[in-house]
């Protein structure tokens, strides 16, 4: 019973650690991503319409940069929050498909989740939606640094 304690409570530590990491990072701040869940490899990421980051003033649409930092912000939580993984993360590659332009106003919501660890390399796949969460905005999979246990 007590490794089953010691085990709740280092996911516990490992996804607050998680949390506070993001919420200090100035590009998710600035870009006003609020982390929704995380735990066992698994992150969901929200931003929301901001004009300040709209690549097309004509049309509204946001620039692909901001999608590109939610997308990779997103699956650096996934690695980090991995229950081999033991320290912070890095993007080694970070592979993004641009579905469809997001809708103007609306919210992005990124999920990722890592599906594959090595000792030094954590496997991430991710899709962004908006409010329709039916046809991806864009989708990514990466690999990340990780120490692993």
């Amino acid at each position: 019973m007590t490794d089953n304690v010691d085990q709740s409570d280092k996911a516990a530590h490992k996804t607050q650690f998680a949390k506070q990491f993001i919420q200090v990072i100035p590009h998710a701040v600035e870009l006003g991503m609020e982390l929704i869940e995380i735990g066992d490899g698994k992150a969901e990421i929200d931003m929301p319409y901001d004009t300040r980051f709209v690549g097309d003033p004509e049309t509204g649409v946001l620039h692909g940069g901001a999608v590109s930092a939610l997308m990779d912000t997103c699956c650096g939580a996934a690695a980090m929050s991995h229950p081999q993984a033991t320290t912070g993360t890095a993007t080694i590659d970070l592979r993004i498909d641009y579905m469809r332009p997001a809708t103007p106003g609306q919210t992005i919501r990124a999920n990722a989740i890592c599906y594959h660890m090595t000792r030094s390399v954590a496997f991430v796949r991710a899709t962004a939606v908006d409010d329709d969460d039916t046809r991806p905005v864009a989708t990514a999979t990466g690999t990340f640094t990780v120490e692993g246990k």
